[in-house]
């Protein structure tokens, strides 16, 4: 079971707990302060901390010396709906270091196909596309594919 708090403080600002660890919510002007991400940017978050997390324990396993890495993520807003929901999500996989493209390819595969929980239940509801490039070259894209 997964177990999260959520406390109002003002205006349209929450913290959500879990664990001895907290993090802070708020809404965009003018109805929030803008102090912090907004849930949907969190979701978002978790979706690129999850298959982070995976990517990395893989290339560690596969032994590829990793410098750098980051995940740039988008997502499009279906328009005119209410609520605001995402149409489609884009992750960008950017990794620097001696790393072999087929093994970067398959941590990721592994990671939008069979891993990475958070993107398994997303991809249920919004479709996410990958890139994935070493040291500033494209080498490879996919679609999340969970047969779950």
């Amino acid at each position: 079971m997964v177990t999260v708090s959520c406390a109002w403080r003002e205006k349209m600002k929450f913290v959500a707990g879990s664990g001895g660890h907290e993090i802070e919510m708020d809404a965009k002007s003018p109805i929030g302060n803008d102090s912090a991400m907004t849930p949907k940017e969190l979701l978002l978050s978790g979706v690129s901390g999850c298959t982070a997390m995976d990517v990395v324990a893989l290339l560690k396993k596969y032994q590829q010396i990793v410098e750098e890495f980051l995940i740039q993520a988008d997502a499009d807003l279906i328009e005119g709906s209410h609520p605001a929901m995402f149409s489609q999500i884009r992750l960008n996989f950017k990794l620097k270091g001696k790393i072999d493209p087929e093994k970067a390819i398959e941590a990721v595969h592994l990671s939008q196909s069979k891993y990475c929980s958070v993107s398994a239940m997303i991809s249920k509801v919004v479709p996410i596309y990958y890139t994935i490039e070493i040291n500033g070259s494209q080498v490879g894209s996919g679609q999340a594919d969970f047969n779950i």
